[in-house]
């Protein structure tokens, strides 16, 4: 990593760090109003993809988040960007509750694959479907490829054993737009006017959201939440830069940083 500047941002995964369904991490919610109060810009990045934005924000204040729709950056606004800027028609393999996210788009005749979590959606007709499409040359779009994540009634798997699957049938190599894409973090650090050595990113997955935000500049923070799961901190290399047990030990960490 480069040589760490004056902390100016802090970047905040969403599920399992802050909450895990709909269930919030214990005292995330006052944590994060501390960290309000501290003199550091605050994104939320998420590469949750079973939902749109505005159901996603609704959920975090039910559970009486304090946060604005415009500081969520998801790898559905990313994968929308793509397709947007390559012109493609995408067959979307996305749960019903994210295609608001990509309304306005056209997907008849597609000509494009664009995969996400889509439990509901995930059988034989569509996968094959899908591969029929990229086999014909339509490109691979992965919101992000995830191994799994954690759920109220334990782990699951997420989207990237299903887009591997694809990729080794196809032969083909999917394009990646969300954690731990440095294309993704670099995006989300643009509109706050901040470098990566000058943010830190606090996450649950060691190689998505701690091992990439490394290896873009940032320094990680990994917590003991949502999907973790003991020995993750030795997964990546360079090992993650704090460890702590939750969310709110991690903000204390970065306000001792700031004093």
């Amino acid at each position: 990593m480069a040589k760490q500047q004056a902390l100016k941002a802090v970047l905040i995964d969403l599920s399992g760090t802050l909450h895990i369904e709909d269930t919030s991490v214990p005292g995330a919610q006052e944590a994060l109003n501390r960290l309000r109060q501290a003199p550091v810009a605050v994104k939320f990045v998420t590469n949750t993809t079973k939902e749109c934005k505005r159901m996603l924000l609704e959920r975090l204040q039910r559970l009486g988040f304090s946060i604005q729709e415009q500081e969520i950056f998801t790898s559905l606004t990313a994968a929308r960007n793509l397709v947007e800027q390559n012109s493609v028609r995408p067959l979307l393999l996305l749960e019903d509750s994210a295609l608001e996210d990509f309304s306005g788009i056209a997907t008849s005749e597609p000509n494009a694959v664009v995969i996400g979590l889509a439990p509901d959606h995930f059988n034989y007709k569509v996968l094959n479907n899908a591969f029929r499409l990229i086999l014909d040359g339509a490109p691979l779009i992965a919101v992000h490829k995830a191994r799994y994540y954690k759920r109220s009634d334990g782990l699951a798997l997420g989207p990237g054993p299903f887009v591997t699957g694809l990729e080794y049938a196809t032969g083909t190599q999917a394009t990646v737009v969300g954690k731990p894409e440095k294309t993704f973090f670099m995006e989300a650090l643009r509109d706050l006017d901040c470098k990566p050595e000058e943010a830190i990113m606090i996450g649950d997955d060691v190689r998505d959201d701690v091992g990439g935000a490394q290896n873009t500049g940032m320094r990680g923070i990994l917590v003991k939440t949502g999907k973790y799961r003991e020995g993750d901190e030795g997964k990546i290399n360079p090992l993650p830069y704090v460890t702590c047990d939750n969310f709110p030990q991690a903000v204390d960490h970065i306000l001792k940083l700031l004093i």
